[in-house]
């Protein structure tokens, strides 16, 4: 069993988390909850515990806060919020997983079989995957915060204040930011070939002089390149 807190200053969150937990969640043996950083560290002197069920903005702190208090512990750490907004520094802290309120039953048990599958990590390891999680980038949809691999991301494609992510295996994933609001997270991997597209260097197969000049990527998708651009992509190329 995996024996788990939850700390959330909402009562009515607490209630409605540990419901879901019982119900949903077979190997989750709860073991606590705390309404604020300071409570939830003295709990954690005095229970054992795995897996943390984390709030964010809390009366006297974040969680953040208590992760930075707790930093030579070993807890997996499901974020739950309201918010979006802190994904990727969520992700940055090892997170298991991130969701947001009103949780769904479904993401709740997916986060929590990725805790089944592994085991919390020594404070070496935190190092280690807290540089690992500079290569990944959390993707807000209209239904969940997608954790994405750069390596995995063939391309972006901007239509207006939309921005749709072509990642490997031919998936989609839409978010409702403009492409620019990404391109400089994504400076040292992509290249901008286009006002409406930027592409995974390591994606590119060959640039295609003919029909104006496109790029020829490993899925054999043909993206145009514009005429101000071509100068700067050659150059990214040949370097």
């Amino acid at each position: 069993m995996i024996k788990a807190v939850i700390i959330d200053d909402n009562k009515l969150a607490i209630a409605t988390l540990r419901a879901e937990v019982e119900e949903h969640c077979d190997t989750i043996q709860l073991v606590g909850s705390a309404e604020g950083v300071i409570e939830a560290a003295k709990l954690l002197k005095e229970v054992e515990a795995d897996l943390l069920f984390l709030d964010i903005h809390m009366n006297n702190g974040t969680g953040f806060d208590l992760l930075d208090i707790l930093e030579d512990k070993k807890y997996a750490v499901i974020f739950t919020t309201a918010s979006p907004d802190f994904a990727i520094k969520a992700f940055q802290y090892t997170a298991i997983d991130y969701l947001l309120k009103p949780i769904d039953p479904e993401r709740l048990v997916e986060a929590v079989a990725k805790v089944d599958a592994k085991k919390a990590v020594s404070s070496e390891q935190l190092s280690i995957l807290k540089s690992d999680q500079q290569q990944r980038i959390a993707l807000s949809t209209t239904e969940e915060i997608r954790v994405v691999a750069i390596t995995e991301i063939m391309r972006l494609e901007s239509s207006n204040n939309y921005t749709t992510f072509h990642v490997s295996g031919g998936e989609k994933i839409l978010v409702s930011k403009t492409m620019k609001e990404y391109e400089f997270l994504l400076d040292n991997h992509f290249i901008r070939v286009h006002q409406s597209h930027i592409v995974n260097i390591k994606q590119i197969k060959s640039y295609v002089k003919t029909e104006g000049g496109y790029i020829l990527l490993s899925d054999d998708t043909h993206i145009p390149v514009s005429v101000r651009r071509k100068p700067e992509v050659i150059k990214a190329l040949n370097g």
